[in-house]
C-alpha cells in the first residue's frame, strides 16, 4: 500500500492570551495551497483520507475530500507536537523575526516539554494504524511537517529529528509493504504549487 503526507497549508498566526491552544486556521494563501494539492491528489487513485484533528490539517484536507467525495478519517495520533501551545508562529516568521531561536529549534530544541522518541512513537503508532486499515490501498493523510518527519526519519532507520524543511501543502509517498518493509518514494513534493 501507499502512505501519501501531505502538510497543512499555511496557516495564520494566533498567539492566545488565555492560554488556549492556538490551533491556526489556513491563511489565504494556505487556502490556494489546499485547493492546488486537492489537484493534483485527484490525479491519482487516493483510496481513503485522514487527518489530523488540527483546523489546519482538516482544512488541507476539505478540497479533496469535496472533490473526490471520500469522507476524511481523524487520527490523533498524526497531531504535530506542538498541538497544546498557545503560539503559532509559521516557521519563515519565526527565522526572520527571531533567527537564533528558529535555528534552535530545527537543531533539535523543540523545547523541554517535547519528548521527541515519544512524539516519533506516536506518529509512528497512527501511521501504522492507518497501513493496517488499508491493505493494498493508496491513502492521503492531512498532517505536519514534524509529522513527515519523526515518519521520514523512522522509515530511513535515522535519529528522530526535523532534517528536512518540509514545505506548505507538499507531497511525501512511502511504499508501505505487508510483510512490514517500509520505503520512501518521494520527500516533500511542490510540483503541483504555483504562484
Amino acid at each position: 500500500m501507499e502512505i501519501v503526507l501531505v502538510r497543512h497549508g499555511l496557516p495564520m498566526r494566533v498567539e492566545t492570551k488565555d492560554g488556549a491552544a492556538a490551533n491556526p486556521s489556513l491563511s489565504r494563501i494556505g487556502l490556494a495551497q489546499a485547493d492546488q494539492a486537492s489537484d493534483w491528489l485527484v490525479a491519482i487513485d487516493i483510496d481513503a483520507i485522514y487527518s489530523s484533528p488540527l483546523q489546519r490539517a482538516r482544512e488541507t484536507a476539505a478540497p479533496f475530500a469535496k472533490r473526490s467525495g471520500l469522507k476524511i478519517g481523524i487520527e490523533d495520533d498524526v497531531s504535530e507536537f506542538d498541538r497544546d501551545s498557545s503560539t503559532y508562529i509559521p516557521m519563515e516568521e519565526l527565522k526572520a523575526q527571531n533567527y537564533e531561536a528558529w535555528k534552535a529549534f530545527v537543531d533539535g530544541g523543540y523545547g523541554d516539554d517535547v519528548d521527541v522518541l515519544s512524539f516519533q512513537a506516536t506518529v509512528v503508532r497512527g501511521i501504522e494504524s492507518i497501513i493496517d486499515r488499508h491493505p493494498g490501498e493508496r491513502v492521503a493523510v492531512f498532517c505536519h511537517g514534524g509529522v513527515v518527519n519523526m515518519w521520514a526519519s523512522h522509515v530511513l532507520e535515522t535519529p528522530p529529528r526535523l532534517f528536512i524543511d518540509v514545505g506548505y501543502a507538499s507531497v511525501s509517498r512511502f511504499l508501505c509493504a505487508s510483510t512490514g518493509e517500509r520505503s520512501l518514494v518521494s520527500l516533500n513534493e511542490t510540483q503541483h504549487l504555483t504562484g
